[in-house]
Order: C-alpha cells, then structure tokens, then sequence
C-alpha cells in the first residue's frame, strides 16, 4: 500500500464534508435543524475531480465503496473484532475450505426500488469470474450459485480460506438487473451508481459532487446527516484554512503543528490512528540478483539496532508515530498473534554498542574515516525515496547521521514516483523507504505472504507480485509456514505458523521497521456527532478508507 501522508495531502481518495446541523442558517455553509443537515468531507484531492462511480476499477470516488455500495460484512481493521454482518447476516466453510455458504440480508432494496437478493450476490461474483479485468484481488472460484433468495453458494477448486476478507468485506455487491446491461464492467465510469448503502449520488460537478440520504435504507433510522458535500482543495495550506474557518467537517491530513493549529479551536478534534509501518525495504537476496553491503544480514541486524526511533519520530514523524514491532504486525491490534511478547515492540532507543558488536563479528572494520569495509568494500549504500516525501526525506537525512555513529555510510537520493517504484518492483535499489499497510483482514497472513513469499518475488530486472516481496526474500521456512496457515482456518494452528515466521524474519530483517507511521484525521464537531475516537473506534475513521466512511457516516448524528 502506497498510502502517504505527508502535508501536500495527494491521497487517492474521495471523501466530503459539508455543513449542516442545528447551527445558524446565516453562517456560511450552515443549514438550521437536523431535517436539512450536512457536512463537508475533504476528498484528498487536488485540482479537477475525474467522475468515477465503478467499483471494480481503480481510482474509483472515495464513497463508491461503503457509502454507495457495500460489502456482505463489515471488516473493522481498527480493533480486532469479528465481521459485522452488512448484506449477508452468516456465513460458513465446509471442512475443506473449497466451499463457501453465504446467508444474505433480507428486506434490503436498491437505490432504483428494486429488491436486493442473493441473486445479485451471485451475479456479482460471476462478473468477477468472468472478467479478469475487474478481478484485482485475484479470486479463483469455479462457480457462485444463488440456491434460493437468500442463500449463495461459492465454489473453489482448492482450498480457498484466505479468500474470505476479499469475498466477504472487500467486494462492492452489484445490481444484476442494472450490470447486466453494461457490456464492459471494466471500462464504464458508472455515472448513475445504483447501490444499497446510507447515500446515492445526487449532483457531480469537476470540483465537488453531492450525496443525500438514502430513504430507504435498510438499517433502521440511519443515516441522519441528510447530505454530504465532497471537495477538492488546492494545498495542504488550503485545507488548513479550511479546517479552521469551519468549512470542512472531516479531512484526513498530515498538517504540521496540528496541535498548535488547533487550539483554542473548540469544536475542531483529530484522532491517530497509526497502522502503517515505515520500514526500510532492502534488496535482500544474492541468488536472485541483490547487489551491495544489505545483502548481508548482519548489516541489516545492525541497521535495526543503531536507529533511534524516538528522534526520528521527533524530527520527521511530528511526534504522532507509535511504536512498531519487528514482527511488523500492529503492536495493539494484533498482540495476540505476536508469539514472543518480548517483540511485541521495537525499543524507541538504539543499541550502539549492539550494532557494532554485530558488524565486528561479521568483519566490517571501521576505517580512517570512521565508515567500515570488508574485503576493500565500504559499507556504504543508497536508499531511494520520492521527491516530495517530505517527512521521509528527513527520515533519511537523520538516519544517515544515525547510522554513521557505527560505520554505515548512507546515501539518500530522490526520485520521481513512477521512478521510485519501478525500482522497487524490479528489484534495482539496495535501499528503499516505504510503508507496510493495511491488507483484506487483520489475520497476520495478508501481511506475511506478500511480503515474505518466494512466490511473490522475482530476479532482479523482473518485477514482482504487485505490493508484493520487492526485498526478493526466500526462505522454504517460512514459504512452509505460509502455506500451512493457508490451508486452515484455525487460529491456534495460525498462531504456531505465525510464530515460526517470526522467528525468522525477526532474525533476517528483509525489511527494516522504523515506526508505524500517524494516520491523522480531522473532525469539525459544531454540525456532526459521533465521530470515531481512540477509545470508540467503531470503524477505521480516514476519509480514504473504503467501506469504513459508510459506517461513520451512518453512525453520524446532527449536532445541537
């Protein structure tokens, strides 16, 4: 996940905020009475907005999925709960994981009148099966049957248990009646989106678009809030100002100084919810081409222990990162699949002396210039970023001093995004700062096996599985480890897989976790309640967070 969160707030997002409440109708963009309410969300864009209602390609408007459509469950990735039922109230395996039963809501009704069944649920997964194009989380099913009104039968030609966050609560459901009309679902824009969530389109425009309440909603005396308003701004400069005049509801932005520019502010607040992982991605493997100084891993085990994370968490993270785990799981929300509580976080302190016991052992003897060597090569390497990053930009600048105090010489260059990432796809970086994020589910599984399977990898020159092991790790270890949790759905059997991948990625450090970067969210409280705090979060609260945004807003009440 390429998600950055930096203060030219360039997020692929849609997400709007208008006014509204029980305030005064003379102030600009306020509405009187909760009858009339609105709000104004961000979207996270700059400039002109491109018109996109399909759900199943990308770049789609933030609130196709979740606010337009929805999925069959809800997958909170804040807190570690199980699926909330949304279209479909159950769901079961058989014992071989190849069969997947699905019981779907009753009494639900398209935006157009027309009834929703299970009908619809199967004909969307034929789509997907059907059209490679539209299927991006890769599902491979033989079939997907409706037995009745109200039950679907999925069908899979192996065991299939890790399909389930992708089926389950990352697939927008689709009307048969008006899908089966389009003949391309990959090339259509949707400009009239028929959906089963809180809110249906109302107006677009190139520079803000309109949402109202959906009347017949199947959740009882939701939504509240009658319209959203969604916009683009300019700059982060803008969306301050806006922040702070009152004319924008709820943002999702990196803004420096929040604290600062927030007080005195009484109806304004944020929540943190960090859940990325900086890390330092290394090109790790010899055999399948790596070349330079981390492809040894006591340089990546030195790297790990020399950082001091509380300063660079000071210096680039504004203050706002938690603690990562070198397990790269999310130390709260995921303790319970970290084996060895003793990694449950990365001390916020280095290890000098630890680093350069390390480096000893392994030979790299320090220099006249205090930089090491080992048979005539200087530990000396490069660490690519993108222009623009500026918070990793200072990252690699403290870093570069940090790991100097060891005899690591670290060279940070910048380079354009597409730039950036061909490099780290093909493998032709020695170094490269990116972030860790959220996958389909919180099972440890869809962090681990993009990153650490040698499926997933390829030779230097060839790329990798999209977001997948750019460090060209391998290890049989951990591939057997992989495709045993794969094969059940068993959390105890889980949990010993997990542990034994711990144990060996901890020790290689293919990828070298700094912190687990802020997720900053805005929120104006004068024309909304309800909004997700960091005791209460009830849904992962960034605009840009699909299916999440139609539960906040659902859960949103008018003020006054």
């Amino acid at each position: 996940m390429h998600v950055r969160f930096v203060p030219v707030v360039a997020v692929v997002a849609t997400v709007a905020l208008a006014a509204g409440g029980c305030s005064d109708s003379s102030s600009p963009g306020k509405t009187a009475g909760a009858a009339n309410s609105s709000i104004t969300i961000f979207n996270g864009s700059t400039g002109t907005i491109t018109e996109n209602w399909n759900p199943f390609i990308p770049a789609f408007l933030q609130p196709t999925a979740g606010v337009i459509y929805e999925p069959l469950f809800y997958l909170n990735l804040a807190s570690d709960v199980p699926p909330a039922p949304m279209l479909a109230t159950a769901f079961k395996w058989d014992a071989s994981g190849k069969q997947l039963t699905i019981t779907t809501r009753e009494g639900v009704k398209w935006t157009d009148g027309q009834p929703f069944s299970a009908k619809d649920v199967a004909f969307t997964f034929e789509l997907i099966r059907k059209n490679e194009a539209i299927n991006s989380a890769g599902l491979a099913f033989t079939s997907a049957k409706a037995t009745d009104d109200k039950t679907v039968v999925l069908t899979f030609p192996v065991t299939s248990f890790t399909a389930e966050p992708s089926i389950l609560g990352n697939t927008a459901i689709v009307a048969e009646h008006v899908w089966s009309k389009i003949p391309d679902p990959a090339k259509t824009t949707n400009p009239k989106p028929v959906g089963t969530g809180p809110y249906k389109l109302k107006e677009f425009s190139a520079q803000s678009y309109v949402l109202e309440k959906n009347p017949a909603y199947w959740q009882p005396g939701k939504p509240q809030i009658q319209t959203l308003r969604y916009i683009a701004l300019a700059t982060a400069d803008a969306a301050s100002a806006a922040l702070t005049a009152g004319q924008v509801d709820w943002m999702s932005s990196f803004l420096p100084g929040l604290d600062q520019l927030l007080k005195n502010q009484e109806n304004l607040t944020y929540v943190n919810t960090p859940v990325l992982t900086t890390s330092i991605f290394t090109c790790s493997n010899v055999a399948l081409g790596c070349s330079g100084p981390q492809t040894d891993v006591a340089v990546r085990q030195a790297v790990f222990e020399a950082l001091n994370r509380d300063q660079l968490n000071k210096l680039a993270g504004g203050g706002f990162a938690a603690p990562g785990s070198p397990t790269l799981l999310l130390p709260d929300r995921d303790q319970k699949w970290i084996a060895d509580p003793a990694l449950k976080t990365i001390p916020g302190t280095p290890d000098v002396d630890k680093a350069n016991q390390i480096l000893d052992a392994a030979g790299w003897a320090k220099g006249a210039d205090g930089i090491r060597a080992k048979g005539g090569r200087r530990l000396s390497m490069t660490i690519q970023t993108v222009t623009g990053w500026s918070d990793y930009i200072s990252l690699n600048d403290s870093m570069t001093q940090q790991l100097k105090a060891v005899g690591i010489e670290l060279k940070p260059g910048q380079l354009s995004y597409n730039e950036w990432n061909n490099n780290q796809v093909q493998g032709k970086f020695q170094l490269s700062l990116d972030s860790i994020g959220l996958g389909p589910s919180a099972n440890p599984y869809f962090t681990y096996n993009p990153r650490y399977s040698s499926r997933l990898t390829k030779k230097v020159g060839t790329a990798a599985a999209n977001s997948g092991n750019y460090a060209r790790y391998a290890n049989p270890a951990v591939d057997a480890a992989l495709a045993k949790a794969a094969e059940t759905n068993d959390e105890n059997v889980q949990k010993q897989q997990y542990a034994l991948i711990q144990e060996q990625i901890v020790k290689d450090l293919p990828y070298i976790p700094i912190y687990v970067n802020s997720t900053l969210t805005e929120f104006n409280t004068s024309r909304a309640t309800g909004w997700p705090t960091n005791d209460n979060k009830y849904a992962f609260p960034a605009t840009w967070k699909s299916w999440d945004n139609g539960v906040v807003l659902a859960n949103l009440k008018p003020a006054g």
